[in-house]
């Protein structure tokens, strides 16, 4: 299965260079918090105000080497990654695209991971 994370651009290539990512989330969190693509509609307005380049990491929750628990994030469940992600996880980084009244754009490269082609539930 295919997950994502969203993240601040430098923050994520400054960690990155260590050959993992998540220290930052586990200490303030306890786990990283990510989304399936067909929910992430609903996560993206949470960084609407934040104008620093983000980025989306596309995970491979088979290449994880740690536990992975979907978890109510209000109605929804999210998947929430309970450990350090390894490069051979992030199977890509996509720029986080913005409409000009900063409304997610969905990328095209990741439709092909999305269970239901970015089905907006309504």
């Amino acid at each position: 299965m295919y997950i994502i994370h969203s993240v601040n651009k430098d923050g994520f290539y400054k960690e990155i260079k260590t050959g993992t990512y998540g220290s930052y989330s586990l200490k303030k969190f306890g786990f990283i918090h990510c989304s399936d693509l067909d929910t992430y509609y609903l996560v993206a307005p949470n960084f609407k105000d934040d104008y620093t380049e983000r980025v989306i990491l596309l995970i491979d929750t088979e290449r994880l080497n740690c536990e992975v628990k979907w978890e109510d994030g209000g109605g929804v469940d999210f998947p929430h990654i309970y450990g350090i992600l390894s490069q051979e996880a992030i199977i890509g980084v996509y720029e986080h695209l913005w409409s000009d009244d900063r409304e997610w754009i969905p990328n095209e490269e990741l439709k092909q991971y999305a269970i239901n082609g970015f089905r907006r539930e309504v």
